[in-house]
């Protein structure tokens, strides 16, 4: 059985994930700061341990590695936080969160535990960014730059790590109806227009996510290093589809 790590866990992409990874002859640890969540919702995963844990704390971080007490086989760094507003309305504060939680946190959590992978000299990291992180949304304050930035990231560790065995790529999910845009798509006038903008006609699942970490952590991604990979059912090509033609 393999070891996982996997942030953001008590709910939407990141407890999917983990409940894949479960399925798949993982032993899971699941962190977030979400105690209450978290622990309900591990009681119905098998190979799993919750860890409360802030992935922008070192000391808290630490302490829920130390508790897992494994060397990961793989790190889904899936943790991030969205505040809205336009860039001039966002206060520093609300800013640097976003930008702490997503792309801090991701580096936070891997350079705690590369050290025992390179011990082990292998070892899989999948960074979540988005395709927001690729063409910018209005109104999302610090997102999209935090998940440009781990796309960066990404890049920087699949390099820096490699020659250790250990492979780092990135998952840029689409419109996902799960997690943080779960309220959004309860709008239905949002829900569809959102899916038929893209070319598939359809809203993402949080499976979809999970199934794009199981690939990329197994042995058919062995070649697969510094990638990200868009899951978004071909939406950020599609504008020139969505504009009129005569």
């Amino acid at each position: 059985m393999k070891n996982a790590i996997v942030t953001g866990a008590s709910n939407g992409i990141g407890l999917e994930i983990s409940k894949k990874l479960s399925e798949n002859d993982y032993h899971v640890g699941m962190i977030d700061v979400d105690k209450e969540n978290l622990f309900k919702e591990s009681e119905n995963i098998s190979n799993s341990v919750a860890i409360e844990g802030d992935v922008t704390n070192e000391d808290s971080i630490k302490n829920a590695l130390d508790i897992f007490n494994k060397t990961p086989d793989l790190i889904v760094n899936n943790a991030g936080i969205v505040i809205f507003g336009g860039l001039e309305e966002q206060s520093i504060e609300d800013f640097k969160k976003s930008v702490d939680v997503s792309l801090i946190g991701s580096y936070l959590v891997s350079r705690l535990a590369i050290t025992s992978m390179i011990k082990k000299n292998s070892g899989c990291i999948i960074n979540m960014s988005s395709i927001n992180g690729v063409h910018p949304g209005p109104g999302t304050g610090g997102y999209p730059p935090a998940k440009a930035g781990i796309v960066s990231l990404t890049q920087q560790m699949s390099i820096e790590w490699g020659p250790y065995g250990i492979r780092t790529n990135s998952i840029a999910p689409g419109f996902i109806d799960a997690g943080m845009s779960k309220p959004i798509y309860a709008v239905n006038k949002v829900r569809e227009l959102r899916g038929n903008a893209v070319p598939i006609k359809k809203l993402g699942e949080a499976e979809d996510i999970a199934n794009a970490v199981l690939f990329l952590a197994s042995d058919n991604a062995s070649y697969i290093n510094g990638h990200n990979l868009v899951v978004d059912g071909g939406v950020i090509n599609s504008v020139l589809g969505q504009l009129p033609r005569d």
